[in-house]
């Protein structure tokens, strides 16, 4: 094949269509994403012009999930439609930014979670550390619980952990397991300024092995009230089982980050990290000695209730 004859490159107009794509399959439907994909959806020439069967996979993916995505009188406020009849055509409300944004505003952060989010924003891996939200909900359960004794596998900077010291007793203790030293000594830093450090018990180094460490000290069955995991990806079904041997019947263990960016929904998505999760979750499912309930916020979390 001669250079003149060589295949054109894909056109700049069209990688910025197929990361539209992406961004509307793999998240959430936003109003201005599916505006701009209609557009570009309705030209017959653009699916002639991908050139890769993945590609094309997923434009006929896109439009399967065109049919299950709805937009509202308020164009800022889109709803999806279940697509599965039997669940009688329930919409439901697809966050927005500005949705988001409402939300958080609605959402109670004390001064000192503020200042810790605001620092920890400037850090490396920030998009690590939970939303207020998430820390208002980790907070209430503490609360309704009434626990005292809690545990944490994945501190960064502290910003969950925090939280869920702030809402404990007196005279309550959180473990709270973190392998990366430099973003221990901020959350350290944080108990001290919010006058917590009493009530947590830091652990430096790995959340398995902490774990195993106090089950082997005894501290088995009825020890601990609450668990939350946000750590490893990978190691969640370790972490799962050993925490099963630590946390009472009734006690609650909630587990972070299990819709993965929404990677876990698409079928084309099978990196290490997003099959564990995946796998995970259907472990969860099936297993009868915890009730559950995944609840899609933040980037969703499954509160398990052992029985």
């Amino acid at each position: 094949m001669t250079k003149s004859a060589a295949k054109k490159p894909t056109p700049p107009d069209l990688y910025l269509f197929l990361q539209m794509a992406n961004i509307f399959a793999i998240n959430r439907c936003s109003s201005s994403v599916y505006q701009r994909f209609i557009v570009q959806f309705n030209s017959t020439q653009r699916f002639n012009s991908l050139s890769s069967h993945v590609s094309k996979s997923r434009f006929i993916k896109l439009n399967n999930l065109r049919r299950n995505c709805s937009l509202s009188s308020d164009a800022a406020a889109p709803f999806i439609v279940a697509d599965d009849e039997k669940y009688g055509n329930k919409q439901v409300i697809s966050i927005t930014p500005r949705l988001y944004d409402y939300i958080l505003a609605n959402a109670r952060e004390p001064p000192i979670l503020r200042q810790l989010r605001e620092e920890t924003a400037n850090m490396r891996g920030s998009q690590m550390q939970v939303s207020p939200d998430q820390a208002q909900l980790l907070a209430m359960l503490v609360q309704i619980l009434g626990a005292a004794r809690c545990i944490e596998l994945g501190v960064y900077t502290g910003y969950s952990s925090l939280a869920i010291a702030l809402a404990l007793p007196e005279s309550g203790c959180l473990v709270a397991c973190e392998r990366d030293a430099k973003s221990l000594e901020v959350a350290k830093r944080y108990y001290e300024l919010a006058g917590v450090s009493h009530k947590v018990s830091v652990k430096h180094g790995l959340a398995a092995d902490v774990l195993k460490s106090m089950i082997s000290n005894g501290e088995t069955c009825s020890s601990y009230d609450f668990a939350f995991v946000d750590a490893e990806k990978r190691m969640n079904q370790e972490y799962f089982e050993l925490l099963l041997q630590l946390v009472r019947v009734g006690g609650v263990i909630v587990i972070d980050n299990v819709l993965w960016h929404g990677k876990v929904a698409d079928p084309l998505v099978n990196d290490v990290k997003t099959v564990s999760i995946r796998n995970f979750n259907r472990n969860l499912m099936a297993d009868d000695r915890v009730s559950i309930s995944l609840v899609p916020i933040g980037d969703g979390m499954t509160i398990c209730r052992k029985r």
